[in-house]
């Protein structure tokens, strides 16, 4: 194992090995511990996609804040799911499956077709036409605002998505997926992941559907591996510390490499990530 490979698992709290049940139980336990600490909030928002990530986090939020109202033997606390399409979302099906498992406190849903629309035409009429790249950019920025401005009206954090083989490629947009109050899911990694739903009882397709990020027009449904050029099996080896191809090697490094900006402080002149 290279020197950048242990740098990396170190960096993103990456275990070989886990225990589902202990995962579950570490990652609930944070979640009521934060909102214990922070008392001026009662609970958290999150975007429900349909996919492994949010449905987990989904899971593990619902079953923080039921254990947290039958320890205080009230309904103080809620967890709000919220559905947020551009136009109609390909994979509908599954995002109603995933709120089925989920169970939320409450579900909101927010279409953000005409506030991405708009801001595009903004741009335009100002000269500026984004690429259907950057739309994407403008549909996971929209998706958070409308997350915060949620969380705002209900006195709720923001949960974030971010595990380690996402993090490790910076593949999430910045102040967009990556903007959120706390990543409860931070040192899984996808393979992890499934492991968690699994043990959590959710229901197969939800956990073992391709990877998207889903947010181009000109390549819907666009698989994650597609886009960054390695499977999240190469991608997971890599984060326990196994051995694998050199192509995957130097395209999972320059990936972490590439999107350390993501990942650090804003840089400033008193810090110095970026030199």
């Amino acid at each position: 194992m290279g020197e950048l490979q242990q740098t990396i698992i170190k960096a993103l709290n990456v275990q070989p090995e886990i225990d589902p049940k202990k995962e579950i139980r570490i990652r609930i336990d944070f979640m009521k511990d934060y909102l214990r600490k922070f008392s001026f909030s009662n609970g958290f928002v999150l975007g429900i996609s349909g996919g492994q990530d949010s449905t987990l986090l989904s899971k593990l939020a619902q079953l923080a804040i039921e254990e947290l109202n039958e320890e205080q033997e009230g309904n103080t606390y809620q967890f709000i799911g919220v559905e947020l399409p551009y136009g109609r979302q390909g994979d509908a099906d599954d995002v109603a499956d995933a709120i089925e498992f989920i169970q939320p406190t409450k579900v909101l849903t927010v279409n953000i077709k005409a506030a991405v629309d708009a801001s595009e035409k903004s741009l335009r009429d100002a000269g500026v036409a984004i690429s259907d790249f950057l739309k994407g950019n403008e549909k996971a920025r929209e998706r958070m605002k409308a997350q915060y401005s949620i969380a705002g009206m209900h006195n709720c954090f923001v949960l974030g998505t971010d595990h380690a083989a996402e993090a490790v490629t910076g593949f999430f947009t910045k102040h967009g997926d990556g903007a959120c109050d706390l990543v409860p899911l931070e040192g899984l990694n996808k393979r992890q992941g499934k492991q968690l739903l699994k043990e959590l009882g959710c229901p197969e397709h939800l956990y073992l559907k391709k990877p998207t990020a889903d947010l181009e027009d000109d390549r819907p449904a666009l698989a994650d591996e597609e886009a960054l050029g390695v499977t999240y099996e190469e991608v997971d080896d890599y984060l326990e510390g196994k051995e694998v191809s050199q192509e995957a090697r130097e395209v999972i490094e320059g990936h972490y490499i590439k999107t350390m900006h993501k990942r650090e402080p804003i840089a400033s002149v008193y810090n110095d990530w970026w030199k």
